[in-house]
């Protein structure tokens, strides 16, 4: 019972809660942006430039992934500090 009261003790802790409610309220606002853009703001791009169907339009970024994965990787090696002895 002791694991079931910390548990309960760090969960109402004010940042836990606060982190909560930003997870609820991001996954909600995500949902509303795509309804956003797939509803409201393609239909009138794709009838201006020629009923073109967004649904099936893909773009292959594999190469600027690795790419930019390994400028990434780069960067955080530079930047993190050296093992201690």
């Amino acid at each position: 019972m002791a694991f079931l009261k910390e548990f309960k003790e760090f969960a109402l802790k004010g940042n836990v809660m606060d982190m909560a409610v930003g997870v609820i309220i991001g996954g909600a606002f995500g949902k509303i942006v795509s309804s956003l853009v797939n509803d409201i703001l393609m239909p009138p791009i794709g009838a201006l430039i020629g009923n073109t169907d967004f649904s099936q339009l893909r773009l292959d970024i594999s190469k600027f992934r690795d790419m930019t994965s390994s400028a990434v990787h780069a960067c955080l090696l530079y930047t993190s500090p050296s093992p201690r002895d």
